[in-house]
């Protein structure tokens, strides 16, 4: 199989993993830089170029996109896909999983937990934006952030308020949620890979800190999670549309919420962790499901 993994940073563990996997396997594959693809943009015959020459022959695509390239990087995923080559996320998905927005409210329409999270324009709503979450402390994210950046804990109700109007001085959107006091600086973090979990770690904020990111120097441990944390996990991923994706639960009183579904999660430290081969089950799914022209959305949308 020949599979093209479209990626801007080729040292990443989970890139490296995945190649190293993939070529033990007998594939044949390559790290595309999204950024410098380029596009033939037809009705009858789209074309991705890369390095002076079009991209061919290829089975399946990884998509590995960076937040800070969604939107080109889902541009080439979309143009692979009227290609009619298979892609282990569709573009659709990833660009929905990406807005916090929008997952929020796909995820909601389903049923799916939630910390009570609160949207507005105007400013002059922020007092009662914090109010409708249950008050200060609150937590208050950029929309466009990622790994624990552009979330801010607002203590207090007038420290909130500040962050708020200082936010949207900045002409950024931001969502106001729900502060889960009892999930104490912890959440846990499920890898899904073709609708089943397959791997979940606990991941602990360092004292003082309530974001549990690795990244930020959160400690992971292997766990044993809940049918209903299980259940929740696969059906954010069904909804969202991701075929491999992490998804960011916290235990709150009344149960797992969903805090973040990640399109592109890191390996590493849940691979350290668990001692699962997570590389292996993405490239075993690819195996059995890639085909051409299976791609569901076929670029729209």
């Amino acid at each position: 199989m020949k599979i093209a993994m479209l990626a801007r940073n080729p040292k990443l563990y989970s890139h490296r993993r995945l190649v190293e996997t993939a070529r033990d396997r007998g594939h044949e594959i390559e790290i595309i830089n999204t950024t410098r693809c380029y596009m033939n943009i037809t009705s009858h015959r789209p074309q991705v170029f890369y390095k002076g020459e079009p991209i061919a022959g290829i089975d399946a695509i990884i998509p590995r996109i960076g937040a800070s390239v969604t939107f080109y990087g889902a541009a080439v995923v979309r143009q692979f896909e009227m290609m009619g080559v298979w892609t282990l996320n569709e573009s659709v998905a990833i660009v929905r999983s990406r807005d916090k927005l929008r997952s929020v409210q796909i995820l909601a329409r389903h049923g799916i937990g939630l910390p009570i999270t609160a949207f507005a324009h105007d400013t002059r709503r922020a007092d009662e934006l914090i109010e409708m979450v249950g008050g200060a402390p609150v937590v208050i994210k950029l929309l466009e952030g990622t790994q624990g950046v552009g979330v801010v804990l607002g203590e207090t109700h007038d420290s909130a308020k500040s962050v708020i109007q200082a936010f949207r001085g900045a002409n950024v959107n931001i969502l106001v949620q729900e502060f889960i006091k009892e999930a104490g600086g912890a959440d846990i973090r499920c890898l899904v890979v073709g609708g089943k979990v397959i791997a979940s770690m606990r991941r602990q904020g360092p004292e003082g800190e309530f974001r549990s990111n690795l990244h930020r120097g959160g400690a992971a441990t292997k766990i044993k999670i809940t049918p209903e944390e299980r259940s929740t996990a696969v059906r954010a991923a069904k909804h969202m549309g991701l075929n491999v994706c992490g998804v960011d639960l916290l235990r709150a009183n009344h149960g797992p919420v969903v805090m973040e579904v990640n399109s592109s999660p890191g390996f590493e430290g849940i691979e350290e962790t668990t001692g699962i081969d997570i590389a292996g089950k993405v490239i075993d799914f690819i195996e059995k499901n890639a085909e051409p022209n299976k791609t569901k959305t076929r670029g729209k949308g």
